[in-house]
């Protein structure tokens, strides 16, 4: 029997029909359609800064133009190794706008990462900031690029601000040499005046658009291939699932713009929507404070590690947080305790919302799960987005599972990538097309579903410690440890063991107060002796004064042992 949830879909592809109506137009038409709507409402705000969507229309165009007159065709990828500024907006929809795929990358990669991500890509051009310059050169005696652009901050500063931001930091980065193959920002714009027409793109949805970065189910770093349609029906869907009024909305984009979450959720659903994306290019804990005391945002979106450092620091203290209207955590699992302390943070603070969590991979852009408004179970990551469907299946097969049978997560429907660059074989293992016609994408993800629909995710499949025959969930573990008033975070690992296969280890990070302790240890481990079972406990704690972090903020995992 098909694990149907409560309010069954039917999906847009195959020969089935959809709940929603998700436009057939790029990227760039969609969101130049709403600034011709919107001309004098607030699209972006930067640094003191406000681009009207008239003003970053304008923007878009000429940034299509100049790529246009570099030598940018139809189908080309540039990547874009940006933070969020609003060149990385302005390339993203001017690029689309000529038919070019925009290849986005972290700018704190490194050397070797960024050639890989060229050769990955093909690309022949890129832009950055000139705080990456000298990053860059390194990077093309490896792997030239025939144009290189530097973009600046304080080309995107109003009034003195660019003065003195170029006096006390930019004028710290090296020296921008323009040559053949380095442009700086503004000369590269000054070639929009050479192209008059013959630029714009009459691009098919379904085609690539955007290219972001992931593991993949092997752990090698892919380009995953995203289109218009993907990111059109993601916007419609989370303005959909978001149940408060998104239309006209102010969202805090803190998640970076080459991370799904941040260019599909904070970026493209707010300019979709006619919205206001308040651009966070570096977090920290006082700066987000401040921009959410300054412009009080109705949404908020986030991984754990931002929300505990919110709720851990005094800077909001008697801040009124009222506005909120969404409060979302994805990009990694939220742990039950993190999720009451966070409620009861905005419910201090005179907020009406709880934190609503949200699932999804960069294989479908974000989120294609979230926690209902009006409903929430412990421990689930909610129900599907509109037009999603979920199943669980036995790991590594198409049989489906009953309700409530652990196995792995599959998803399908309009925001499914189109796949990995140049990478059939895992493609061929990824994405599964059923006798129906449907794609399913094969997360690699361990979870459940219960009877109404609800999703729960247990893991990651590669993830799973092996001890002694049995499976253990490490984020199972990180939830008891996180429950002891000492522990503010927690990570558990599988340790190599000729006996067990696997031993589990526990690092954990205190709350301020606590000082480690061979006795604070042990009382860990009694807390712990209550709720895990003798074959799952940890045989060490290890006090750390941090964890390491991914660039995206998830634990890296992976660099503890």
């Amino acid at each position: 029997m098909l694990q149907t949830p409560k309010t069954p879909w039917i999906s847009s592809f195959g020969h089935l029909q959809a709940n929603l109506s998700y436009s057939e137009k790029s990227m760039s038409e969609a969101v130049l359609d709403t600034a011709g709507r919107e001309q004098d409402l607030t699209a972006l705000a930067f640094n003191g800064r406000k681009i009207s969507f008239a003003e970053m229309a304008s923007c878009i165009d000429s940034t299509a133009k100049a790529f246009f007159n570099m030598g940018v065709r139809p189908g080309n990828r540039v990547l874009i190794c940006l933070p969020n500024v609003p060149q990385a907006i302005y390339c993203l929809y001017g690029l689309n706008r000529i038919g070019a795929v925009a290849a986005m990358v972290h700018p704190l990669s490194a050397v070797g990462e960024i050639v890989q991500y060229i050769e990955e890509a093909q690309c022949e051009y890129a832009v950055t900031l000139d705080q990456f310059y000298a990053k860059f050169l390194d990077v093309m005696k490896q792997r030239p690029l025939r144009k290189l652009v530097i973009a600046r901050v304080s080309d995107e500063l109003p009034c003195i601000l660019p003065f003195l931001y170029r006096l006390t930091t930019e004028r710290k980065f090296p020296k921008v040499k323009p040559a053949q193959d380095v442009a700086l920002w503004k000369d590269f714009l000054k070639g929009s005046a050479n192209v008059t027409e013959g630029y714009v793109f009459d691009k098919d949805c379904r085609t690539e658009a955007v290219v972001l970065f992931s593991g993949g189910t092997t752990g090698v770093s892919k380009g995953i291939m995203l289109s218009d349609y993907n990111f059109n029906a993601l916007a419609l869907q989370t303005a959909t699932m978001a149940d408060e009024e998104v239309w006209h909305s102010k969202m805090l984009a803190a998640m970076p713009v080459f991370h799904g979450f941040g260019l599909g959720v904070c970026i493209h659903t707010m300019m979709f929507t006619g919205g206001t994306s308040i651009l966070v290019p570096r977090f920290n804990v006082k700066s987000y404070a401040d921009l959410i005391r300054k412009h009080r945002p109705n949404f908020i979106a986030g991984v754990p590690t931002l929300f505990e450092a919110i709720a851990r620091n005094t800077y909001l203290d008697g801040v009124d947080l009222s506005c909120l209207r969404g409060v979302f955590s994805g990009g990694d699992s939220l742990s039950v305790e993190l999720k009451k302390k966070f409620d009861s943070f905005l419910k201090e603070h005179h907020s009406r919302v709880r934190v609503r969590e949200g699932y999804g991979t960069t294989e479908c852009v974000t989120a294609s799960c979230l926690t209902p408004h009006d409903k929430e179970k412990e421990g689930s990551i909610g129900i599907p987005y509109p037009d999603m469907y979920f199943r669980i299946c036995n790991p590594g097969t198409e049989e489906e599972l009953p309700y409530g049978q652990e196995g792995e997560i599959c998803i399908a429907g309009p925001t499914v990538m189109i796949g990995y660059i140049n990478h059939e074989e895992e493609n061929a293992s990824t994405l599964h097309t059923d006798e129906n016609g449907i794609v399913w994408l094969h997360t690699g993800d361990l979870g459940i579903m219960d009877d109404e629909g609800f999703i729960y995710f247990r893991q990651r499949i590669k993830r799973m410690i092996v001890t002694s025959g049995y499976n253990v969930y490490p984020s199972q573990i990180e939830n008891v440890l996180d429950a002891h008033k000492a522990v503010r975070m927690s990570c558990v690992i599988g340790v190599p063991d000729p006996y067990k296969m696997q031993k589990i280890k526990a690092f954990v990070v205190l709350n301020e107060g606590y000082s480690d302790s061979p006795e604070l240890r042990e009382d860990i481990l009694a807390h712990c002796k209550k709720f895990v079972a003798k074959y799952a406990m940890p045989y060490e704690v290890e006090v750390r004064d941090d964890l390491p972090k991914t660039l995206v903020g998830k634990v890296a995992y992976t660099k503890l042992s």
